[in-house]
């Protein structure tokens, strides 16, 4: 039994993978990637026990039960709430500073205090408002998705496994159906 984390993402490809083999050696070849189709909108209906628990089916048929879930629904919901307006009232703070600087040169160089103008203080304060938008999503994810997107992680887990399990023997096929 595996108990590695599904969700661990390590790099498509390592350093040096694309590079030429040292001399004197042959290349080996990797073996082509299984081809993964989707359950039917059918097997989903009738329950996950329904769809097929071969390989790499039943992989996709556990991330697609996951992607229809309201729970995973729920949490691209939070996320786009919150970084969409974030993202454009950023943008248009950045613009607005931009087109000041070029429209507008003698209200940016206007003196606050000594050398210290309106568009040093701009500036300082996108520099500021950069950290301000990343705590605040640092904040907002820690709050309102992670403790779902944790549970949807060990969910779908536990179905990898039980579906990997009836793949590998057939007693355990009949108690997860």
């Amino acid at each position: 039994m595996r108990t590695d984390d599904p969700w661990y993402d390590a790099l498509a490809s390592g350093p040096g993978e694309h590079d030429p083999p040292p001399s004197g050696t042959t290349a080996t070849a990797l073996p082509a990637p299984a081809a993964v189709t989707a359950p039917s909108a059918a097997s989903f209906a009738a329950g996950p026990a329904a769809v097929p628990a071969d390989g790499a089916d039943a992989h996709a048929a556990v991330y697609l039960a996951v992607q229809r879930s309201d729970s995973f629904q729920q949490v691209r919901r939070r996320y786009r709430r919150f970084v969409l307006p974030v993202s454009v009232a950023f943008l248009v703070w950045y613009l607005a500073y931009v087109v000041a600087a070029t429209a507008a040169p003698g209200l940016m160089a206007r003196p606050l205090a000594g050398v210290f103008n309106v568009a040093m203080a701009a500036g300082l304060a996108q520099f500021a408002s950069t950290f301000l938008v990343t705590w605040a999503y640092v904040r907002h994810a820690r709050l309102r998705r992670d403790a779902l997107a944790l549970e949807l992680r060990w969910e779908t887990q536990e179905m990898t496994r039980l579906r990997a399990g009836a793949a590998a023997s057939p007693a355990v096929r009949e108690r997860v159906s």
